[in-house]
């Protein structure tokens, strides 16, 4: 096992140049590198989640997006990342090290999931399609839909890790990864929207928050939906159909453990003037989830 790589981040005050106030990034904030690997010595099995079709197919199908989506949020940081503050320079380093280690343990998953049956090809390919579009369109639009989607990523995690249900026995090395991911998209959950705030520092406050309330809208929109029917898809491939499954899949998001009802404060909360995700500070979740590692306590 590697030994964590830390980042310090007090190489300069949080106040960014320009227009903008003070950011509320913790000061003493450590974006950690924890390069652990899963799944190399015993493969996920088909319904890994509790033996619970609808969960399962659920995180597969969040999953399936990832190594796709990651890259594509590694480029949209980097591409304004020139002229950046030397503290959010270094933050950005911490993040595209800790998305390359998520990307590289999603697609093992995501082969294990082939591996069991499943097919995600069909996921994968509008995925291509849909990031094909990317290319096309001004990079601060691609920069504004990957801090909607950061949020997104911050906003499971953090009730991933306060909410002992989603993971309640599940394999342990798989529940692990998706800890895991969850600690590190808390860290770095400020990077994203930090440089889009220094990208957009000339602009006024009403443009900044216009672009980034209009793209979160198009993306929950396009996340829900996509993931809802991607979710139904690989439940029927194991011949589970219906409405019946359509309101067990409802009950799962929006009831019991409910993540789309639980992260719905903090989803308004991104339209708020002067949201910032660090004005909610958990990273006590970071620590309570690291003790759980065999090897979180070194000398």
């Amino acid at each position: 096992m590697n030994a964590p790589t830390t980042f310090p981040f007090d190489v300069e005050p949080t106040a960014l140049a320009g227009k903008l106030a003070a950011v509320p990034t913790p000061a003493d904030l450590d974006i950690v590198i924890r390069d652990r690997r899963f799944g190399r010595t015993q493969k996920p099995g088909r319904w890994w989640l509790a033996g619970d079709p609808i969960a399962t197919a659920w995180h597969n199908a969040l999953s399936a997006t990832f190594p796709r989506g990651e890259a594509m949020f590694i480029e949209a940081v980097k591409a304004h990342r020139d002229g950046v503050p030397p503290k959010l320079e270094a933050e950005i380093r911490a993040f595209v090290k800790q998305e390359i280690n998520h990307t590289r343990e999603h697609l093992v998953f995501n082969k294990a999931a082939v591996d069991a049956g499943y097919d995600l090809d069909k996921i994968d390919r509008r995925l291509e399609e849909n990031l094909a579009l990317t290319k096309d369109r001004p990079a601060i639009i691609n920069l504004a839909v990957t801090i909607a989607l950061e949020h997104y990523t911050a906003m499971m995690a953090n009730d991933f890790l306060a909410n002992p249900k989603h993971f309640a026995h599940a394999e342990p090395e798989t529940a692990a990864m998706w800890r895991w991911h969850a600690m590190e998209e808390i860290e770095h959950k400020g990077v994203a929207y930090d440089t889009y705030r220094f990208a957009t520092r000339h602009w006024s406050r009403w443009k900044r928050w216009k672009l980034k309330s209009i793209m979160m809208a198009i993306v929950t929109k396009n996340f829900i939906a996509n993931r809802w029917n991607d979710t139904l898809d690989l439940l029927a491939q194991d011949g589970i159909t219906g409405p019946k499954v359509k309101l067990q899949l409802a009950w799962y998001l929006l009831g019991n453990p409910g993540i789309l009802r639980r992260i719905f404060p903090s989803w308004c909360a991104y339209f708020l003037p002067g949201f910032h995700p660090w004005n909610h500070d958990d990273r006590a979740l970071i620590g309570k989830a690291e003790s759980e590692f065999p090897d979180a306590v070194m000398a």
